[in-house]
């Protein structure tokens, strides 16, 4: 699968609804491996972070990212949008 500008992953998103939820406990070792394991099927997840997650929404986007070793695309709103590294050509 060739790799994708952040505008085709971004198009590819438009239509997905969130199906990864941050809530009270925010960011736990199973938030990841959830997260992880819906990469590696999914390529394109975008992840939820409701009010009870405290915290700046774009840096829990950037630690998500780092953490599940993806990339992070967007962040808009509460609503964070992660890909995999490979499938994410930043250019």
């Amino acid at each position: 699968m060739p790799a994708r500008t952040r505008k085709d992953v971004m198009h590819e998103a438009a239509d997905l609804r969130p199906t990864v939820h941050v809530g009270k406990d925010g960011i736990t070792e199973t938030l990841i491996a959830e997260i992880k394991l819906q990469m590696k099927t999914r390529k394109v997840v975008k992840v939820k972070l409701l009010p009870s997650a405290g915290e700046d929404k774009k840096a829990m986007g950037e630690r998500l990212a780092s953490e599940s070793n993806g990339t992070l695309v967007d962040v808009r709103g509460s609503v964070v949008t992660l890909c995999e590294r490979k499938y994410f050509a930043s250019r």
